[in-house]
């Protein structure tokens, strides 16, 4: 099945840049649609979840830039980014990496699909396995100070390739699993498509709690985890805030720098199913685009 998402412009056609971030205008349910229709043997690709952390290291950290511009697909993974959004009339969906991961795991992997992980445990790991035996699970799991190991991160990239996974999931934080991502897709003999999740393998294995719903839907997630890893998460948000702000501000000036500029709400673009070529097209203004013959990775974005 061919996929107009492997184009890599088309995907840009389908985003909106706010704080610095391209972040793809596609609700939940589409994104499952393309993730169903993904070919095993497809070049890989991979899938960002940047939130108010990751927004404020990539404007500290320049570097980090192109690996999120490789990224196949950007999702916003934060309420307080897209209520700031919709003060500057933008319409950024909200696509979390926890109900992400559950969902693949639920719903869209085949039972005996070939999963590789690198996990942040192996006690996370092997509650995994146990979790979902379904499944036929590779995982590495890293040692302490991935972020500053090099030779680690290529060795985790190589695990992955080697797996010859339909599906990867990169759970060893940010920006250590995006690394990996960047440089699978350096590597011509990747194949699969890579999600950088976070802490959500643990989510699903039950050794951490998620806030409860009504903190989820009110932007408060993030307070839910501050509270339930104080030693480690409270330093990351508080310092986070100030730059956050700094960031809407610049944000605001450049709009009013913009003559022409009024603030217009967007929607979430329409993604459908052309029963003909089984091709998954997107258009932004309800006109079908086709794109089947694109077959462009990462790379050609770049």
């Amino acid at each position: 099945m061919t996929l107009a998402f492997d184009g890599v412009p088309l995907l840009r056609r389908a985003s909106d840049r706010f704080l610095g971030v391209a972040f793809q205008r596609i609700v939940f349910n589409d994104i499952i649609e393309i993730l169903e229709t993904v070919d095993h043997d497809a070049k890989f690709r991979y899938v960002v979840t940047p939130n108010v952390d990751h927004v404020v290291r990539l404007s500290r950290q320049p570097e980090l830039v192109d690996i999120y511009r490789g990224a196949w697909l950007t999702l916003c993974d934060s309420r307080p980014v897209r209520l700031a959004g919709w003060l500057f009339g933008r319409g950024i969906p909200v696509v979390t990496g926890s109900d992400l991961t559950a969902t693949m795991f639920g719903r869209v992997m085949p039972h005996g699909s070939r999963v590789a992980v690198v996990a942040p445990s192996q006690l996370a790991l092997d509650r995994l396995v146990e979790r979902f035996p379904q499944f036929e699970i590779h995982g590495h799991v890293p040692p302490a100070g991935l972020g500053g190991k090099p030779e680690e991160l290529a060795r985790c990239a190589a695990f992955a390739r080697d797996c010859r996974a339909r599906f990867i999931f990169l759970a060893v934080g940010s920006p250590q699993s995006e690394r990996i991502a960047w440089l699978m897709s350096r590597d011509p003999e990747a194949r699969g498509t890579a999600f950088c999740i976070g802490a959500s393998i643990e989510f699903i294995t039950g050794l951490q709690r998620r806030a409860p719903r009504w903190m989820q839907r009110a932007g408060l997630e993030w307070l839910h985890r501050v509270a339930s890893d104080p030693g480690r998460l409270w330093k990351r948000y508080a310092f986070s805030l100030a730059p956050f702000l700094g960031l809407m501000t610049r944000e605001a000036d450049r709009k009013a720098a913009d003559a022409g500029w009024r603030p217009s709400p967007q929607t979430p673009l329409p993604v459908t199913r052309d029963r003909r070529s089984k091709a998954v097209v997107i258009s932004r203004t309800g006109r079908r685009i086709d794109a089947s013959k694109s077959r462009k990775g990462p790379q050609s974005a770049h």
